[in-house]
């Protein structure tokens, strides 16, 4: 930059050059008059001399008679020069002209400094606005520099922005690398964990095998014995007073086959002896859940006494704990929330986390110590009601859990998922007691005493017996299935389907006993859930317009629909056990109770 005189000088020189620029305008308005102004000096002054020269000295006059007008000179004066009259009248005539030429001349020179005047109050002003403008232009210069220091400055500061990002960048690639290397050495370390539970799993049942085996060795062994056994009966007290009784041999034959009864429900189980004395053999024993409330009549809902918003996006599954003391709701954000209903309000308890994908389904046991959910990040979680992390993870399903529900017996549970299978699970030791494959995607399960029932995406509904391989039953509907719900008594099965249609089956004859329909009803998503009430005399299902519909079991025709909270799609319901109230989810995260 140039030092602290330099504006200064150009400051001057700018001036220098304006009066320059003045002095030649003002110039070349006089370029014209100022010749013609001597042009008629040297005039007026030659006239004043010939004017000198032509007065006549006064002893010199000599009067002459003038010519007339019409008078001509003769030849002979031609040559001779004019007379003083002549002269004098030519001179004044002269002199008029140049008066006049003189006079033109003052109002021509009048007329100039006027405009020399206006010019030269024009130039002042010019002058003047030219130094605002250069005040201005100063101060722009000034306001220029120190923008100019601004840009330096945040030039640098970007290029040290830029240095810092590019480091950051480079951090962060790093860091990235390294968090890739991280989730391989995480999925390998899964991957393994899965098998070695896998590995673990068929150990387990192999011994499990093994153990059966020598189990049914030991009773073959055991009948064997007992049949090659006499047993001495006494028929009739002697009467002969000897002291002894008559016998009978009675030999009891080996059954090739072990025998099965049918209990009362319907249900076959394994012929075992029972433990009465000495040294028989008995099977084994499964412990099973205390008997679950019973509710008498259930009550229809009427209004919406609670509204929530309770989670951060939609909400896929809810359900009620056996003695209806707690509800639990699970959605696509990953969390699963546990309310008391208090005083006709929703009242939040406790948040579960740790699922690590969206809920697709919670299941009370029936004690309701225990929550069981299945998720989208193939596994099932396992939570013990008051505490906050997750008990067990379930693994070893391929694809989406999309239903998990407990059995009757204890520590035993089922689960469905995409990829085709349903699974056993033995919840003591957190393991896969048995695989079913199926040829379709498993969209929701129900468990009895001892039958498994699953509903597809094939538009089937399977029946398996948990004591056999293979499948029992197979009931098709008109639609892909979406849930299952089995009655408290396990004689019907409600089933929901995309074909909009409700259906109960009729366990004992396996046949349809009721098709529900209703204008307006329409499945929402291929998780909507359909429920019994709790005395079986009501299905309650909810639509893709928010509304819920409710028909009578015994006529199949429409109670009622409710319509209000809900403005997306009813994902699925819980009726509570007591009959009194109904809670419904929805896609836009509505909690609503019903009362």
């Amino acid at each position: 930059m140039a030092g602290p005189g330099a504006p200064a000088a150009r400051w001057k020189s700018h001036i220098v050059r304006q009066l320059r620029q003045r002095d030649r305008a003002q110039k070349a308005l006089f370029l014209e008059l100022v010749p013609a102004y001597n042009r008629l000096l040297e005039k007026a002054e030659l006239l004043a001399r010939f004017s000198d020269k032509l007065q006549p000295e006064p002893n010199d006059v000599t009067p002459t008679p003038h010519q007339g007008p019409g008078d001509e000179e003769s030849p002979s004066n031609a040559d001779q020069v004019p007379s003083p009259d002549i002269l004098r009248v030519k001179w004044q005539e002269e002199k008029e002209g140049l008066r006049l030429v003189c006079g033109e001349m003052a109002y021509q020179v009048v007329e100039k400094t006027a405009a020399l005047g206006a010019l030269e109050t024009e130039l002042e002003e010019r002058q003047s606005r030219l130094a605002a403008l250069e005040a201005r232009a100063a101060q722009l210069r000034e306001e220029r520099a120190r923008q100019a220091g601004q840009v330096d400055a945040r030039r640098a500061r970007n290029a040290a922005q830029r240095a810092a990002y590019e480091a950051l960048r480079r951090q962060a690639g790093r860091r990235e690398a390294a968090l890739r290397a991280l989730e391989e050495e995480a999925r390998d370390l899964l991957e393994r964990l899965v098998q070695r539970k896998a590995r673990a799993a068929a150990e387990r049942n192999l011994r499990n095998e093994r153990r059966e085996r020598a189990k049914q060795a030991l009773v073959s062994q055991e009948l064997k014995k007992a049949a090659k056994r006499t047993v001495s009966i006494s028929e009739n007290p002697d009467t002969s007073g000897n002291g002894t009784r008559e016998k009978a041999e009675v030999t009891l034959p080996l059954p090739a086959e072990p025998e099965f009864l049918e209990s009362e429900a319907g249900e076959k189980r394994p012929f075992s002896f029972k433990k009465r004395r000495g040294h028989s053999i008995g099977g084994v024993f499964e412990q099973q859940y205390q008997g679950l409330p019973v509710c008498v009549a259930a009550r229809l809902p009427t209004w919406a006494q609670d509204v929530l918003d309770a989670h951060l996006s939609e909400v896929n599954a809810v359900c009620f704990s056996s003695n209806g003391s707690l509800l639990a709701t699970g959605g696509a954000d990953h969390l699963i929330h546990l309310w008391n209903v208090v005083g006709g309000r929703l009242k939040a308890n406790q948040t579960l986390g740790g699922a690590g994908s969206s809920i697709t389904s919670v299941d009370f046991d029936p004690s309701g110590s225990q929550l069981l959910a299945a998720t989208y990040s193939q596994a099932a979680q396992l939570w013990k009601v008051g505490e906050a992390q997750s008990k067990e993870t379930l693994t070893g399903h391929t694809d989406k859990v999309t239903a998990a529900k407990f059995k009757l017996t204890r520590h035993q549970a089922v689960t469905g998922s995409r990829d085709r299978t349903v699974k056993e699970w033995d919840l003591c030791r957190a393991c896969c007691s048995r695989t079913i494959n199926v040829l379709s995607y498993c969209n929701d399960v129900v468990c009895g005493d001892h039958v498994i029932i699953s509903g597809h995406n094939d538009q089937k509904i399977r029946f398996w017996d948990s004591r056999g391989p293979r499948c029992t039953q197979v009931i098709p509907v008109q639609g892909r299935v979406t849930s299952l719900s089995l009655s408290h008594d396990q004689l019907h099965l409600l089933s929901c389907s995309r074909d909009n249609t409700l259906k109960v089956i009729d366990l004992r004859f396996s046949n349809i006993r009721q098709v529900f329909r209703a204008d307006g009803f329409k499945c929402g998503s291929d998780w909507t859930k359909a429920v019994f009430s709790p005395d079986q005399s009501f299905a309650l299902a909810g639509s893709w317009d928010g509304a819920l519909y409710i028909w009578d079991v015994d006529t199949g025709k429409l109670e009622s629909s409710l319509r209000g909270p809900h403005c997306a799609a009813v994902n699925a319901v819980a009726w509570c056990c007591s009959g009194d109230q109904v809670v419904s989810v929805d896609q836009a995260r509505k909690v609503v109770l019903w009362h």
